[in-house]
């Protein structure tokens, strides 16, 4: 068995719709809603779509043999930064509710992951009651959180391994659930694409929470980073010597306070990521169909087909791989 536990919605545009409406006249008209019929989000997870190789979301994972995803809103819209907050809580519930939605439509298929309506002028204690409804009232297994809800504006939030973020932390324990760590837009005067920024955002905040005391304050917590936790495995070796100036423990042991998703498109980065961290500490993860969505005309394969590569690691052995495809998800997010 194969669960994704990176996946995002496929949504009917009437929820892009519904976005553009809200920064238009700036929440005056009211909250309003996304109004759409059961057939309409089926169509939009059984249609070809342009975006993602001109085949379906259920085709794509079908194809990659993925029999349950975990779905999460689509980062890049987020919108965390724009104002005032009550916009970002509106989508925010919005696209929840649609997810939620997804799940009853496809219920063989998707469990439902919160977006948190991570306004940065309101409190992170704030943020958490979008949680606690999702997750007790939809059965919810898990929250994206944004690490940068200033989405790359002046001047930034703490990052994850600061107190500012233990509300986050208290919520996600009380409930028993994960957190995937997973940034979201990216504006001026940021210099990178959002893209790059998802990247930039896990590693610094990765180094920030595995050095922090967020995990002896909060033994239980879990935590997943997403896109193989950013620079970090690569760069790990830069991060030793100081961590054992500082203590006994070696900074790969902080690393695997956390867990990571396996959502690299390349053989050697997968490779780099299990040997660094363990194959109990990677989550098979694919965001399909998404960014990698196209094919590559070295393999011919899809750039996403993660499930291939990680069935070219030879030196994998059947209980590794199991942890990897299915067995560490079932038990972190309860499944």
């Amino acid at each position: 068995m194969i669960i994704d536990i990176h996946a995002h919605l496929s949504s009917p545009p009437e929820l892009y719709a519904y976005k553009g409406a809200l920064l238009s006249h700036r929440g005056a008209h009211g909250r309003g809603a996304v109004s759409v019929t059961d057939d309409q989000i089926r169509e939009a997870y059984q249609k070809p779509n342009a975006s993602f190789g001109n085949i379906s979301h259920l085709e794509h994972i079908d194809g990659a043999g993925i029999d349950m995803q975990l779905l999460s809103p689509r980062p890049y819209a987020a919108g965390h930064s724009e104002e005032p907050a009550k916009l970002v809580q509106w989508y925010t519930e919005e696209t929840n509710n649609l997810i939620a939605r997804s799940v009853e439509l496809f219920p063989d298929r998707f469990r439902g992951v919160a977006g948190l309506p991570q306004s940065p002028s309101v409190s992170p204690a704030q943020w958490t009651q979008e949680l606690r409804r999702t997750v007790r009232e939809l059965g919810f297994v898990g929250a994206l959180l944004n690490p940068d809800p200033m989405e790359g504006t002046h001047p930034p939030k703490p990052p994850l391994g600061d107190r500012y973020w233990y509300p986050v932390w208290e919520a996600l324990v009380e409930l028993g659930v994960p957190a995937l760590v997973h940034s979201a837009g990216c504006k001026p005067p940021a210099r990178e694409s959002y893209s790059m920024h998802f990247l930039v955002e896990e590693t610094i905040n990765l180094v920030s929470l595995v050095n922090s005391k967020v995990f002896e304050d909060f033994p239980e917590l879990k935590v997943v980073f997403s896109h193989g936790g950013g620079a970090i495995p690569y760069q790990v070796g830069r991060f030793m010597p100081g961590a054992l100036r500082h203590g006994k423990t070696s900074f790969i042991d902080k690393m695997r306070n956390v867990y990571y998703d396996s959502c690299l498109y390349t053989q050697d980065a997968l490779e780099l990521l299990i040997r660094t961290v363990g194959a109990d500490r990677v989550l098979f993860g694919s965001e399909k169909p998404g960014t990698g969505s196209s094919i590559d005309p070295a393999t011919g394969r899809w750039f996403d087909d993660i499930h291939l590569l990680l069935a070219d690691i030879d030196w994998l052995t059947p209980a590794e791989r199991e942890q990897i495809l299915s067995g560490n998800a079932r038990e972190l997010f309860r499944l």
